[in-house]
Formats: C-alpha cells, structure tokens, sequence
C-alpha cells in the first residue's frame, strides 16, 4: 500500500520506517497540512496519514475518494477534524491510535504546572546573565492544594495519579463515569470552579466540549486560578481567558493547544509576524506559558503512535477487521 503522510516532520520518519519494516509499504512524506488544495499530492496512494491540524472536511475527502484513496489513518488521539459522516457515506476507513502514551502528556501538564508556579523558565533566563536574585520568583506548595480534572480518561487518570502523589486533593468531572474507584471526588462543573486551585483540561473537543471554558465558567472559578490546557486548543475560549487574565481572576494559564494553532504550531516561524492577535496577546503575558503541543512527544509515544498506525495500515491492506477505526456515532461521546 502506497501512503501520503501529510504535515509530515522529519522526527517522525524513522519511527514509521521502523514499523513498516517486514511489511513493504511504500510511503511519501508531505510536509504540507492536507487540505482541499494539497489533494493533488496523494495521487497514486491508497492511504493517507494525517495529523490533529490536517483538514478532512467534506470537500478534501471527496477529492481523496476521487484519487482512489481508501484508509484515512490519523497518526494521533484526537478526531474532531474529520468529517465522520461523509467518510462513513464515501465508503473512507478512519482509524486513529487511541492511546500512545498517556503518561506523557500528563507528565508534560504537570510539567506546565511546575514551570508557572515556580518561576523556572525566568530563573533560568536570569541566571544565564548573572542575575541570581530571586525577586519575583515566589511559588506556593502543591501539597494542601485542590486540583480540578475535566475528563478522567487514560490522560485524565495518568495526571490525577500524579498529582495525588503531591498531596493535593482531587476533583474530577466526567459525565461518563458514575463512581470513582480512587480517592477522587466526582463532581460537577461547577463544584470544580468553585473549588479547585488548579484546573487541567483532558477532555476530547466535541460540540459539547466547544469553548467550555468561557467567561461565564471563567468567573465561577476561584480567583487567581491556575488553568492548564493540554487537550484541545478549541475547549477554552482564547478571548475569554485573556480577559481573565486583565482583570487577573485568572492567576496563570498554561496551553500547549490553541484554538486557531494550525498555521503555528510545528513551524519555526521566529522570523516572522505572529499576525493572530489572540496568540499575540498570549505572549506578552508574564503568568502565560505557551508549548507548541508538544506534551505527546516522547520517544515511547512516538513508537507507540508509528507501530499502531502501521498496524492499522496493515490489517486494511489484509482486508481484516479494524481495531482503531472511528466511525460517526463515536461523535456523540460528551465529556
């Protein structure tokens, strides 16, 4: 099987060339994001490999069709930038890798949490010039501290886990879940914003999930909150946390996803105009803290994400049963 790899980086080669060793596909990196108007590239393939800002809307998987394309592989977790129902009406397989590496997007929240409380990303540029004063500098303990979990998944879970360890208390909300086994208290929405010191996002991004965290949430939360984002950029309303941020209710903020991030992030684009103004804007905050989703990126989840994708490719050019494929009803999951 022949295979256009869209927004495909270099990092990721030797990783997919490994697992494809003893199959025999044939692959074609692309370093574009697939879109209506990049098509064209997967001419002769059978498969396509995309990623979280690669757009299969209705018009680009019409085109694919035409093209003879048959699987759609996401090299990721996420698939809300899939049309599901017009895959499932064009007769298109979708499979995704449910899970990779829980533990390293945890870690990397928890990570974001550690950098922005203590101040390590400064007293690291300070101490580069000489400058050791810790002015500045203050953090609080962790320990005492109430943590709010918006999705208690393998991610949601592996964080909880975490920061349990630390001696924080531990809320969670998750509309699928109806007990808890852990020492974890489920709650509503509200009894988190209420309570919680800091509040980490782990849930998918579906049309109940869009712009949860909005102004009217953002209010109900306590004051100087800390709010972490390592899930969906589009689940926090960007304007509305930067008006929280003016006003200060919201103490720090920490993304490693936003919601318009598809002509940023996985660029290098230091020599250039950030020309989004809510991006913009982010940056010049000094309680803002901003990775370029970059919290899967470990080398286990990296080969976890090339084996599983391969298998998939795999077991459709069998023509066997396909254990990762997402169809449309899937879209009414709600966290």
């Amino acid at each position: 099987m022949k295979i256009a790899f869209f927004s495909a980086k270099s990092y990721e080669q030797p990783f997919f060339e490994q697992a494809n060793e003893g199959l025999g596909h044939e692959f074609k990196f692309i370093d574009c994001h697939l879109e209506r108007s990049t098509v064209e590239f997967a001419q002769d393939c059978q498969a396509v490999c995309v990623f979280v800002n690669d757009d299969l809307s209705r018009c680009t998987l019409l085109k694919l069709k035409e093209q003879g394309v048959k699987l759609i592989a996401l090299r990721c977790a996420g698939y809300n930038n899939v049309d599901l129902d017009s895959a499932a009406e064009l007769g298109l397989d979708v499979v995704r890798v449910p899970s990779y590496s829980p533990d390293a997007v945890a870690e990397h929240a928890i990570a974001l949490i550690l950098t922005l409380n203590r101040k390590t990303h400064k007293a690291y540029n300070r101490t580069r010039e000489a400058n050791f004063s810790i002015d500045g500098l203050m953090g609080f303990d962790l320990k005492g501290k109430t943590v709010g979990i918006f999705g208690l998944g393998q991610i949601g879970h592996s964080f909880a886990e975490r920061m349990a360890a630390f001696g924080c208390k531990i809320l969670v909300h998750d509309p699928y879940l109806n007990e808890i086994t852990h020492d974890y208290d489920l709650v509503t929405s509200c009894e988190i914003f209420k309570q919680a010191d800091i509040i980490s996002l782990h849930c998918p991004l579906t049309p109940e999930t869009h712009h949860m965290i909005d102004s009217k949430a953002i209010q109900a939360m306590k004051p100087g909150v800390m709010l972490i984002n390592t899930s969906r950029g589009a689940v926090v309303d960007t304007k509305s946390v930067i008006q929280g941020l003016k006003t200060g209710h919201i103490g720090y903020f920490a993304l490693d996803v936003y919601e318009e991030e598809a002509d940023y992030f996985f660029e290098d684009l230091s020599n250039t105009v950030v020309c989004d103004d809510s991006l913009a804007r982010l940056m010049t905050f000094p309680n803002v803290l901003i990775t370029g989703h970059q919290a899967f990126f470990t080398q286990e989840a990296m080969e976890q994400i090339a084996q599983t994708t391969m298998n998939s490719v795999e077991d459709s050019a069998q023509g066997r049963k396909l254990a990762n494929q997402v169809t449309a009803p899937l879209r009414t999951v709600v966290v």
